[in-house]
């Protein structure tokens, strides 16, 4: 299993008044694992990543555990379950060595900003994709 791991730091805002980092947040920090898992196939220039975005269509939050804030970061693990033609979906495991905080998903479009439209999926997005495969068990 190839899996994408971004270790991301905790901020002190994050926490909410009992020190646990606000569950909202996750679907930040998921979002900084998929920008960075990405950064290798997204264009340079701005045409480019307008006509070759990426939107969140549906994201699915199970929290697992609270994540109280500390100065370690934590491991965003992503992985694509699953692809078509224009959409495919992520996986994410937010977990240190101990414990697992979160399991979620996200439904993912590829989108061209400037036709307001879906658009088919590149070969070599779907190459990239491809070395981080793993169907849901």
């Amino acid at each position: 299993m190839n899996r994408y791991t971004y270790s991301c730091p905790l901020r002190w805002a994050d926490a909410d008044a009992n020190g646990h980092i606000n569950n909202a947040l996750f679907l930040r920090y998921m979002e900084e694992a998929r920008t960075r898992m990405f950064q290798e196939v997204l264009a340079t220039d701005e045409e480019g990543r307008r006509q070759n975005a990426f939107v969140v269509a549906r994201s699915v939050v199970d929290y697992r555990a609270p994540l109280d804030y500390r100065e370690e970061p934590v491991d965003v693990h992503v992985w694509v379950t699953k692809g078509a033609a224009a959409t495919f979906e992520l996986a994410y495991e937010i977990r240190d060595a101990d414990r697992l905080y979160v399991e979620a998903t996200t439904s993912i479009v590829a989108y061209n900003l400037n036709t307001g439209r879906p658009r088919r999926l590149s070969e070599a997005e779907r190459d990239f994709m491809a070395r981080y495969t793993q169907p849901i068990s």
